[in-house]
């Protein structure tokens, strides 16, 4: 079973220094592939000076995470592909048990670790943690993680379990499904692309898995911060697209609907608390949505499954901001 660990670079030369020697001594017999999003910090030099095992594709510019692996892993044969962020932290042994479930059963598509922070190695990471759960309005959490409160690891989650999604920081996917799919969504640029990506895979009937049999460690927030009016434009818009894209249509316009309304409520409640470019990012990404309103609804009838949608699981009935912030649920246990 030919795996690729694909990492995608763009100005990462510290987490390239800091973490990739433990993606070359511990990846068993995967092919380590460092893409490189035309990095402009010397990442190539480094490579190519301390690394010449790894595998380097040169992108001309920065397409971003979802158009740079969908460039990059056209270059790429294996059987199954890993997408790797650049900070994360491997030990021995963590590719085998994913992959070996995935060989197991081919209706497996994606599959992740458990998800660890870095700094903090006894607590959940929030990029993915013990695998991506949605809500009935597509707000997406985490075993592990409800909006910014993580959980201890205490072992809760070292099952393997069916789930919604799996983290894009650590994403192990079947090479021909990837191809079937179309790959992440160019548009997305970055952030809930991976949640897209496995939703679409769902919609055809495939499954996504947690292995909680193998761990990594995750920095998180490398790219931009969490505060960050862009990454709240990108959540929003992203969050909004996603709904739209993959919800049957007889849900949609109830969906949609409700879904505006909490993130206009999220909007006013950033304003209260001095946030206002991030408030202003909300606004922005709901008119962003509506002026390319065409292109989404292309994109929405071309991945729509054929047919009846297949029974889905990993989708939480009721609405996590409600549970959250009003009802003060801390704990996917306590929904």
């Amino acid at each position: 079973m030919h795996a690729a660990v694909v990492i995608l670079n763009w100005n990462g030369l510290r987490y390239l220094h800091q973490f990739l020697p433990s993606v070359v001594a511990n990846s068993g017999n995967c092919e380590i592939i460092v893409a490189d999003n035309a990095s402009t910090d010397g990442s190539i030099a480094f490579l190519q000076e301390h690394f010449p095992q790894v595998r380097l594709i040169l992108l001309p510019e920065n397409y971003g995470f979802c158009e740079g692996y969908n460039k990059a892993l056209q270059q790429v044969e294996a059987k199954y592909y890993v997408l790797l962020n650049s900070d994360v932290d491997v030990p021995p042994g963590w590719t085998e048990p994913v992959l070996q479930l995935m060989e197991q059963d081919p209706e497996i598509a994606v599959c992740q670790p458990k998800i660890l922070a870095q700094q903090h190695p006894g607590f959940f990471e929030y990029a993915g943690a013990g695998g991506g759960m949605l809500d009935a309005l597509a707000y997406p959490f985490c075993r592990g993680r409800l909006f910014e409160t993580l959980e201890e690891d205490k072992g809760q989650y070292n099952d393997v379990q069916e789930v919604f999604w799996a983290t894009g920081a650590c994403m192990f996917v079947r090479a021909d499904v990837y191809r079937q799919l179309g790959g992440l969504e160019p548009a997305f640029f970055a952030h809930m692309e991976e949640i897209d990506f496995c939703w679409r895979a769902k919609n055809v009937g495939y499954k996504v898995m947690y292995n909680g049999h193998s761990q990594v460690y995750h920095v998180g927030g490398g790219t931009l911060h969490k505060s960050n009016p862009r990454k709240t434009y990108l959540n929003f818009r992203n969050g909004l697209a996603l709904l739209y894209k993959n919800t049957p249509s007889k849900e949609l316009l109830s969906s949609m609907m409700l879904r505006v309304l909490l993130d206009w409520v999220a909007a006013f409640r950033m304003v209260l608390a001095g946030q206002k470019k991030d408030a202003q990012a909300v606004l922005k990404a709901h008119a962003d949505l509506i002026r390319n309103r065409s292109y989404w609804r292309r994109r929405r009838k071309e991945q729509q499954p054929k047919g009846n949608f297949p029974h889905i699981s990993g989708v939480y009935k009721g609405s996590i901001v409600w549970k959250y912030f009003i009802q003060q649920k801390r704990t996917v246990k306590d929904l």
